[in-house]
């Protein structure tokens, strides 16, 4: 059987690759791309008017949105935010605990029903005992525990529980 050997002229100059000043060229350009592509997704994520439409929003009908209240934000998007609640758990009877939250409403919000979910939330963290929400399933099956008992206390009108802080002490 004969070995192929592969004949290399000692005298050959060495192969050069592109100078440092194209590497640099095509860097700037791939960069350049690579920014416009993340602006771009970026702003279409976002959900930016102006990368859709290339106007603000209002800008047709010849307004524009201020940033007002917060308050009345929430209430046209239908959020009602809860005051803080502070109880006791069921066991062991010595750890508190403190949630703040907000309430979605399916339509208009309904302030009166959300005080009557809210006392009702104060009521079930008081039957929790805290190995039930030890870690991340247990954090899921309290917040949908309450999300349920916020739906049926409402009649169907709260579709979410939104859950801010939640602190055991």
């Amino acid at each position: 059987m004969a070995k192929a050997v592969a004949i290399v002229d000692p005298n050959a100059p060495a192969a050069k690759g592109p100078s440092i000043v194209v590497q640099i060229a095509i860097l700037l350009v791939l960069t350049g791309i690579a920014a416009g592509i993340g602006l771009f997704a970026g702003n279409v994520l976002n959900g930016s008017p102006e990368a859709s439409h290339g106007k603000p929003a209002g800008a047709a009908h010849g307004k524009t949105e201020h940033a007002g209240d917060p308050a009345e934000a929430d209430a046209k998007r239908g959020i009602v935010q809860l005051t803080a609640i502070t109880t006791n758990l069921a066991a062991p009877g010595d750890t508190w605990v403190r949630m703040e939250a907000a309430v979605v409403f399916e339509g208009e919000p309904d302030l009166a029903v959300a005080d009557l979910v809210q006392q009702d939330l104060i009521a079930f963290l008081r039957t929790v005992k805290l190995h039930q929400v030890e870690g991340a399933s247990g954090f899921q099956h309290l917040k949908s525990d309450m999300e349920e008992r916020a739906s049926i206390r409402s009649d169907g009108k709260v579709k979410a529980l939104l859950i801010k802080t939640l602190l055991f002490e």
